[in-house]
């Protein structure tokens, strides 16, 4: 019975292996654009402020995916839901890499957005039922793993790539992962069907109802400001590192293969700070981003300083998804999928006005506007990250 047991625990773990993959390919596909921003508006003939809007439009369409979700697949088995986001994201890849023109880009971009916003909606709630709940916190730290080891591989590589292959070259690598992690997670996931009914309730309201709790709206709008000012900076970093840095696209390569490397390492450490100091990590992450930006506005010109500092963006923004995730099963533990359509609403809400808005000060203003605009707003995510600690000490003060 034991062997029974530890082998159907050793499947399940599989599926948590899986959905990393396909967690990698998301990631992959959505800030592949990040790295070959130059080459895709030369190619398509519009502005990189304009290209940067591939990411915005992904953040749009996973927004609203993110908030109907739960009303559109009702009690449709989970793992069949799942198997059709990947699917979807597969056919994105191949849209986009074909794509003549921004209009057709944009499309294959938008079908991407439904994907992102449904897989992430679904994923920590997914592996809260895969695994004991001892080991959820390790779970989600590997499903962000796979963010982690995408950010490693992917921005290096897309950049090398789009030099050797061209960009469409770049995307269309990304596809036969996406078929090896559509299969696995058809061999690996087990059926999940809908947790409850959903029959006569109005799952939008229940996901704006969470708003209702202070805690959770102070927590949600610090994930907001943390994203927004995050990708202003990161969605143009390729621009900045030409421009102002004037680096080779091999030495771009390097240096984001130096933020993606510092980003995996920074996913597996998060898991250690979060079960020690979980409120104290939350608000020193933005305060640490917000420096960084400061440093690299003044010492951007310097290749010395950008391999100190990109890494330490690299280490501090791709941990940030995961701790928050981690304090989203800790503060809703018996709503994760509620809360995880929230999370992923506002997260790509975030995206979508991080890149957007950082799109339009980079064109009219250049970089040292857009890089204050995400300090600014960097500060402010600390700044409710510790209200939001202040609202959880308070309600655990009520039902001592």
């Amino acid at each position: 019975m034991k062997e029974l047991t530890q082998e159907k625990e050793s499947v399940r773990w599989g599926g948590v292996w899986a959905m990393s993959l396909c967690a990698m390919v998301l990631v992959a596909s959505e800030f592949l654009p990040v790295s070959l921003l130059t080459p895709i508006a030369s190619d398509l003939q519009i502005t990189e402020g304009y290209a940067g809007q591939t990411i915005a439009i992904s953040g749009l369409f996973a927004l609203v995916t993110s908030l109907f979700l739960t009303s559109l697949i009702g009690n449709i088995d989970r793992r069949r839901v799942l198997l059709f986001f990947t699917f979807i994201t597969l056919l994105s890849g191949i849209i986009v890499a074909a794509a003549p023109n921004a209009g057709l880009m944009m499309i294959g971009r938008a079908l991407l957005g439904i994907c992102i916003g449904g897989f992430w909606s679904m994923s920590t709630a997914t592996s809260m039922r895969l695994v004991p709940e001892q080991s959820v916190p390790k779970a989600i730290a590997l499903l962000n793993g796979g963010v982690a080891l995408s950010s490693t591989v992917a921005a290096p590589l897309g950049s090398y790539l789009g030099g050797v292959i061209g960009w469409r070259g770049a995307f269309i690598c990304i596809v036969p992962i996406a078929v090896i992690a559509l299969i696995w997670q058809r061999i690996s996931l087990p059926k999940l069907p809908a947790a409850t009914s959903i029959r006569d309730k109005k799952p939008i309201l229940n996901v704006m109802k969470l708003l209702t709790k202070p805690v959770i709206a102070f927590g949600m709008i610090s994930v907001m400001l943390l994203f927004v000012g995050q990708f202003s900076v990161f969605t143009y970093l390729r621009p900045f590192l030409e421009t102002v840095t004037k680096v080779s696209t091999e030495m771009l390569s390097m240096i984001l293969l130096t933020l993606g490397v510092a980003g995996l390492v920074g996913t597996f450490l998060i898991e250690h700070f979060m079960k020690e100091r979980m409120y104290v990590t939350l608000i020193v992450m933005p305060i640490l981003m917000m420096l960084t930006v400061i440093l690299l506005l003044l010492f951007g010109s310097s290749v010395i300083a950008i391999f100190i500092l990109i890494p330490v963006w690299g280490l501090i923004s791709t941990a940030a998804p995961t701790a928050w995730w981690i304090w989203l099963s800790k503060t809703l533990p018996d709503e994760a999928e509620a809360g995880g359509g929230l999370m992923v609403a506002i997260m790509q809400l975030s995206v979508t006005l991080g890149a957007g808005v950082g799109g339009l000060i980079f064109d009219h203003s250049g970089f040292e506007k857009t890089f204050l605009f995400s300090a600014f707003i960097l500060m402010a995510a600390a700044i409710i990250a510790f209200l939001t600690w202040r609202q959880s000490t308070f309600i655990a003060k009520i039902y001592k």
